[in-house]
């Protein structure tokens, strides 16, 4: 009399288990593993890239600033101290430890000059990104930073109730004037943000971030530029919105405009 055989082979299990299955899945994890690391090695990449152009680009603005006093007697821009006061006001250290090829060497400014006509300043900055691609060498890519910005013409400090009128600053789009060069409201502060945050954010005020008219069209990025004192988020770091060309003007020619809330008290 034969006994029944209580074990029944599970074919499935048995094939899940085969020496073949397993190696498909060990080579498959071999695989999959690098690409979610190289993933997020991108995604990092992407975001110091994008905060080393908002660094470089702020630098260079007030670089500029420097520079436009210095060549009101003489018209020639020393592209050196330029390039000096980009690195000291970004921060050697933090050069030589980003992702800037050769660090704050990497940067040059030699394309910058001061046209004799019009006694503007063109301001080009040009430094290249290591891209995270170690297994092809050391590759790059090039980056620059481009604007121009008026000579200096000297300060005026007539106040009301002096000489002549008094002085006051307004920008080509904005709705209201100051009295503060330095007011917080002209001198731009761009923040690099993921969108999502963006949007639960609040700008100096307290009010809320909108999308910019000029340059969002459709879906945001997934980070946008914002500034503190602003109530647009933008695409583009190039968007006319993040931009601030300041004049001065005599208060009597401020027509229509009020007076900034910051630094004039006026509401």
């Amino acid at each position: 009399m034969h006994k029944k055989n209580k074990y029944t082979p599970n074919p499935d299990k048995e094939r899940a288990s085969a020496p073949g299955t397993r190696a498909s899945v060990t080579i498959e994890a071999s695989f999959a593993i690098p690409m979610f690391l190289f993933a997020v090695l991108c995604l990092i990449w992407m975001i110091e890239i994008q905060s080393i152009r908002i660094s470089i680009a702020g630098a260079a603005q007030n670089a500029a600033k420097k520079a436009t006093e210095q060549t009101a007697l003489v018209s020639v821009l020393n592209s050196i101290k330029l390039k000096s006061d980009i690195v000291e006001l970004i921060g050697e250290e933090r050069l030589e430890n980003s992702i800037i090829d050769g660090g704050s060497s990497g940067i040059s400014c030699w394309k910058s000059y001061v046209s004799p006509v019009t006694g503007e300043m063109n301001i080009v900055v040009e430094y290249k990104i290591k891209l995270p691609v170690p297994m092809f060498g050391s590759p790059s890519v090039s980056l620059s930073e481009e604007f121009k910005m008026s000579s200096w013409t000297g300060y005026n400090d007539r106040k009301a109730g002096e000489e002549g009128s008094e002085i006051v600053y307004i920008t080509d789009h904005g709705t209201v004037y100051h009295e503060d060069y330095q007011c917080t409201y002209l001198q731009l502060s761009i923040n690099y943000v993921p969108y999502t945050e963006a949007e639960r954010m609040r700008n100096g005020s307290g009010g809320k971030y909108y999308a910019c008219e000029k340059c969002v069209y459709g879906p945001p990025m997934a980070g946008v530029y914002i500034t503190d004192h602003g109530n647009r988020y933008h695409n583009s770091l190039n968007c006319s919105g993040l931009k601030r060309t300041i004049r001065a003007i005599e208060k009597s020619d401020a027509g229509w405009r009020g007076g900034c809330s910051k630094c004039t008290g006026k509401e």
